[in-house]
């Protein structure tokens, strides 16, 4: 067969696997989802092996791909505890939202049902393959995966295990697909497949994401960059606001909730900014400030640019700038921000209140830092990916964003 046909087949297989999986039970499924994690875990080697491989053919990527795309035996044990926090969720499906009666004697309910078929396409991170096919898995909805070609070993061996493990529990062998091959032409053939496919969410640069964006004959959840901020007010506890900063830019630097720009606020950066400066450096972080900021550290510093305060630098690079306002501080985060996640420091709650309602992001924080915005640490055992869109679903994707629902009208004969 030619990709497209390939692509066609896998629609069929898909749309034929998501009414087997509609149908499932709780136990079921959380059964199908053990068995999936126990198989991952067997094939430790395998997949590991798979991996190196993959580094080894992407010498040139820069650091944090490469730390986005490598697995080691402890983020593969995370991935299997992580595929059995999701068994241990409740199912959201068959949920009833909304029961009503009407005078005429119907009795309505709105009930929360799979999506049916639902397409990802991801670049680099082999953990989305597991991630995705469990959310999928649980929420009864059939799912085809195409990843980036700088992890198509890696992806390939855990598809494989997973795969694995919840046919050996008895499930249809096609509930979770992996296109096969890198050939880029796939992208926009599953976009349009809406004869089987219902929604779409890339994963990935912006260039991935528009290029689905405009090809697409289905919905698209969106997961556009990640330009994240923290404001630290001038009533912050400074203590706490530097360790805000410092896991926020420096505990996993190459992902999309990691904060790109800091904002203080011009009655504390005398007090606040040297000693929050030495800890970045020591960390191996890249200073850009504004005026203001220079002046208060110096030749440390490189100026900053307009363009940095829209770059999502995935790196050791923090862009400063000295604010006069809460105020202003929001301004900022609209005029250059991405919706993402942006967070604020103060001790005093009327300010942080007046953030949490002003800044119209995915997620907001006060006090901590934007790292939490994630599937994990929200208690969604995983995620999907975090949307900066509006609808259907915003923020962490969890086992509730990939369902829609459905009304069951039951009647005694009435006639309209």
């Amino acid at each position: 067969m030619d990709l497209a046909q390939t692509i066609d087949q896998i629609g069929r297989n898909a749309q034929a696997a998501s009414r087997v999986l509609a149908r499932l039970d709780a136990a079921q499924k959380n059964q199908a989802l053990l068995s999936a994690a126990d198989q991952i875990e067997r094939e430790t080697d395998e997949i590991l092996s798979a991996n190196s491989a993959d580094l080894d053919a992407a010498r040139s990527l820069d650091a944090a791909m490469r730390d986005r795309l490598q697995l080691d035996r402890d983020r593969l044990n995370k991935i299997a505890q992580s595929v059995r926090a999701i068994a241990e969720l409740k199912d959201p499906v068959g949920e009833i939202l909304k029961e009503w009666e009407r005078p005429n004697g119907l009795k309505i309910a709105k009930v929360r049902v799979p999506i049916g078929v639902i397409g990802i396409i991801y670049e680099s991170r082999p953990n989305v393959t597991i991630d995705a096919a469990s959310l999928c898995l649980k929420t009864g909805n059939a799912v085809i995966l195409r990843g980036g070609s700088e992890a198509v070993r890696s992806n390939a061996a855990l598809a494989a295990a997973f795969r694995g493990g919840y046919v050996s529990a008895g499930l249809a062998e096609y509930a979770v697909q992996l296109v096969p091959g890198t050939d880029r032409a796939a992208i926009p053939l599953l976009a349009q497949m809406d004869r089987y496919l219902h929604l779409i969410i890339p994963r990935g640069g912006k260039a991935l994401i528009e290029t689905v964006a405009a090809s697409a004959r289905v919905p698209v959840i969106k997961h556009f960059d990640g330009v994240c901020h923290l404001y630290i007010d001038d009533a912050a506890d400074l203590r706490m606001a530097e360790d805000v900063v410092l896991n926020a830019k420096c505990q996993r630097p190459g992902v999309c909730n990691a904060v790109e720009t800091l904002l203080v606020h011009a009655g504390i950066a005398s007090d606040f900014l040297p000693a929050c400066a030495e800890s970045l450096w020591k960390k191996g972080v890249e200073l850009r400030g504004d005026e203001a900021t220079q002046k208060v550290l110096g030749s440390g510093v490189k100026p900053a640019a307009e363009a940095d305060w829209f770059t999502e630098y995935l790196d050791l690079i923090l862009s400063i700038r000295v604010v006069a306002s809460l105020d202003e501080a929001v301004e900022h985060i609209e005029t250059y921000g991405s919706h993402h996640s942006d967070g604020i420091v103060t001790s005093n709650p009327e300010t942080a209140e007046k953030f949490l309602r002003s800044v119209d992001s995915a997620a907001v924080f006060w006090n901590a830092s934007t790292r939490f915005n994630d599937g994990g640490e929200f208690g969604f055992g995983a995620e999907i990916g975090i949307s900066t869109d509006r609808l259907h679903a915003r923020g962490p994707m969890g086992l509730e964003e990939l369902t829609s629902y459905k009304y069951v009208v039951r009647g005694s004969g009435q006639t309209r």
